[in-house]
């Protein structure tokens, strides 16, 4: 039975017209649960959010700089990229070095998602690639670790594929769980997705940001290369004007966030991690509920702040641009 409690409240005039239903995980280094919504022991998807972690194999083996594959163009194995050119041209700039070929990606041709790439993409003819789905980067790292791990390269999407056990391993040491404890399903582009604990996810994002954490000094090492390379290229993570490229030009925070609203968060400078679920799926609630949880540690980069209000804050406008409502916590974090 799931354990999800009551997140956010959305009040619309005087009436409280949505409850968002949620869970909430505060963890401190030694992943000690500090604050918690819901059971911080309820297993829930990472979906995309894992990519930070998923990333780290790749950069472990050091396919990067075997195929030349620059830092910025790194990154884009981390992110959920939103199909702007320079998302593209990465890709294929990563595809051209290593060999691989992008019908060699298993996901359906899609659109770009950012919308002045899709206009322009419309007015140039709309041919659907799948180069613009936004696991592109994530297919990428995995095909080359497929076929460094000796497997076959067309595979690298099945469960028992050497990239994807070695992937499984990778979220189990950073989650601080055993593998055999983490829950396997299939992620809407045709990978493995993995499930943990709430409290295994703010550990994760935890230990990207405290890198001495990690139990495993190889991915300690990956991680202590590849992390900075988000807060330098953050466009690469999702996008223009989008939260997960805009929270990682916090040298302090490295963030990523998943389909279906889970989004997890580490802090450095504070060592402590954080995971949020809506069990609605509702990601709207993504900047308002990360706010409220770094006001209530005294967070001291106003800019950041000032950056998660406006792309939600307190007050609900229409589309008129009135203000017709507001949110409040319904817990105090």
């Amino acid at each position: 039975m799931a354990s999800y409690e009551p997140l956010v409240y959305e009040y619309r005039g005087g009436l409280l017209d949505l409850t968002h239903m949620g869970y909430f995980c505060m963890v401190d280094e030694r992943s000690q649960v500090i604050r918690a919504v819901g059971d911080p022991e309820e297993p829930v998807y990472y979906r995309s959010a894992s990519k930070p972690v998923q990333a780290l194999p790749v950069i472990a083996m050091g396919l990067d700089r075997k195929y030349g594959i620059t830092e910025e163009e790194s990154v884009i194995f981390a992110g959920s990229h939103a199909g702007e050119p320079f998302h593209v041209k990465a890709l294929e700039s990563i595809f051209e070095k290593a060999g691989l070929k992008e019908e060699q990606l298993i996901m359906n041709p899609a659109c770009p998602a950012q919308k002045d790439a899709y206009l322009d993409w419309v007015r140039c003819g709309g041919v659907k690639r799948r180069f613009y789905h936004n696991c592109a980067g994530k297919h990428a790292a995995l095909l080359l670790g497929q076929r460094e791990l000796g497997g076959v390269t067309e595979d690298y999407w099945k469960t028992d594929a050497p990239v994807e056990q070695e992937v499984l391993r990778t979220i189990a040491v950073l989650s601080e769980t055993s593998s055999d404890r983490v829950q396997i399903g299939v992620d809407g582009c045709g990978v493995p997705v993995f499930a943990v604990g709430m409290r295994n996810i703010a550990a994760a994002f935890k230990n990207l940001a405290c890198l001495d954490t990690i139990q495993d000094d190889r991915l300690a090492q990956a991680a202590a290369e590849f992390v900075p390379r988000i807060h330098r290229y953050p466009h690469m993570m999702r996008g223009t004007g989008y939260l997960c490229s805009r929270i990682n030009e916090d040298p302090n925070i490295v963030g990523k966030g998943g389909a279906n609203a889970v989004y997890g968060l580490g802090l450095k400078k504070e060592r402590i991690g954080i995971a949020i679920k809506a069990a609605d799926g509702c990601e709207d609630i993504w900047p308002f509920v990360i706010a409220a949880a770094l006001r209530s540690i005294g967070y001291d980069n106003r800019e950041t702040l000032a950056m998660l209000d406006s792309l939600h804050g307190r007050e609900i406008r229409n589309d008129n641009e009135l203000v017709v409502g507001r949110w409040e916590m319904a817990v105090n974090l």
